[in-house]
């Protein structure tokens, strides 16, 4: 319990923080290229480090990353307070995914190595989508008071001074499950290449499912033009769909390539409806949640040491976070949003054709 409750708590206010922008991007910036950019400069951040997060785990422990990572948000989100330039903001959004960064590979990493990772990764990932949730709703709740812009970054960032200093309290410090015997660096580098090589289309899923949901989410204040708290409350559909389908599915022991692969050719037809209708949402929020609790299943199968495996699905996670609502503003700002729609149902179907192929056919034994 010592050890949950900072991971929980902390997924729930790092992720509420990430997301307190996004019904507020038109005050920030002009344009869904500029847009774009901002929402994705947290991602860019987190994608730079979750890698070599995930190798860390393996080699010094989680508890050290989580630490610092709780406090990069603390620190980034006090920045966020004051930024008062595009670079300025930039800036301290890659500085916020940074932390993320940290936290999350480690924290999956301590629980996905557990004998009822099922259950502790379900309930990790759904307070994630719950904190995304918050922070949307919550912010456009405030703005609609009249708070100002800057409202829900003030009272995400005070929260997390909370799981901060709860992490202190958290004694496991060895890396990997008890009993195993230690690994050199170079072992643990050469196990790195081997399962992305291996599972290479299990981590070109996570970047495009993942970042389908950010493109959308990015897209969505620009393409109807609504006001925050009305946009909050739409995206918001998506979160809540995501945490009932993460908490379903963790239950289901459903086979993940299969459902991997179905939920892909269905997400296609859900940007499809989210183009026409807010409903969409659902169907995608639904989707990617089944796609989450599938690829972390299929993880937690393939190795006893999580640490760099976890590393390897949150680098593609946030890799399409940061690529996929960039090139969607783009598309969308130069070729219309009809184009940009196409081009993130079509990325759906790459992965319906390709996540049967190499090591994700198969799951095999767990090596160490």
């Amino acid at each position: 319990m010592r050890t949950r409750i900072p991971l929980f708590l902390g997924v729930f206010v790092v992720m509420a923080l990430s997301n307190a922008i996004v019904p507020v991007l038109p005050s920030f910036a002009v344009g869904t290229t500029a847009q774009g950019a901002i929402y994705s400069a947290y991602f860019l951040g987190a994608f730079l480090l979750v890698l070599p997060a995930g190798y860390l785990a393996d080699r010094i422990g989680e508890v050290p990353l989580i630490r610092t990572g709780l406090l990069l948000t603390c620190i980034s989100g006090i920045l966020l307070s004051v930024a008062a330039t595009p670079v300025l903001l930039l800036a301290t959004r890659i500085l916020e995914g940074v932390g993320a960064g940290l936290f999350i590979p480690a924290s999956l990493a301590l629980l996905n190595a557990r004998p009822d990772h099922e259950r502790m990764s379900g309930y990790f990932m759904a307070l994630l989508n719950l904190g995304l949730l918050v922070g949307l709703l919550g912010t456009g709740w405030l703005v609609l008071l009249w708070i100002g812009p800057y409202a829900g970054i003030f009272l995400f960032t005070a929260a997390s001074f909370i799981p901060l200093g709860l992490s202190l309290g958290i004694r496991k410090v060895t890396a990997g499950p008890a009993g195993l015997i230690p690994e050199s660096a170079v072992d643990t580098f050469s196990r790195l290449k081997g399962v992305f090589s291996s599972y290479f289309w299990l981590w070109v899923s996570a970047v495009v499912v993942i970042g389908i949901t950010g493109a959308l989410t990015a897209l969505h204040p620009e393409y109807t033009d609504l006001p925050p708290d009305i946009v909050s409350q739409e995206i918001a559909l998506m979160n809540l769909a995501t945490i009932a389908a993460i908490l379903v599915t963790s239950h289901a022991r459903l086979p993940p390539v299969p459902t991997i692969r179905a939920a892909a050719v269905a997400m296609a037809g859900g940007v499809a409806v989210t183009f026409f209708s807010v409903w969409g949402f659902l169907v995608i929020g639904w989707l990617a949640g089944m796609v989450m609790i599938s690829q972390l299943s299929f993880l937690a199968g393939a190795s006893a040491r999580q640490g760099v495996l976890m590393g390897l699905f949150n680098a593609a996670s946030y890799g399409g976070m940061t690529l996929l609502p960039f090139a969607a503003g783009v598309i969308a700002e130069y070729a219309g949003f009809p184009a940009a729609f196409a081009a993130i149902a079509a990325g759906a179907l790459l992965v319906a054709a390709t996540i049967g192929r190499c090591g994700c056919s198969s799951q095999g034994a767990k090596i160490p």
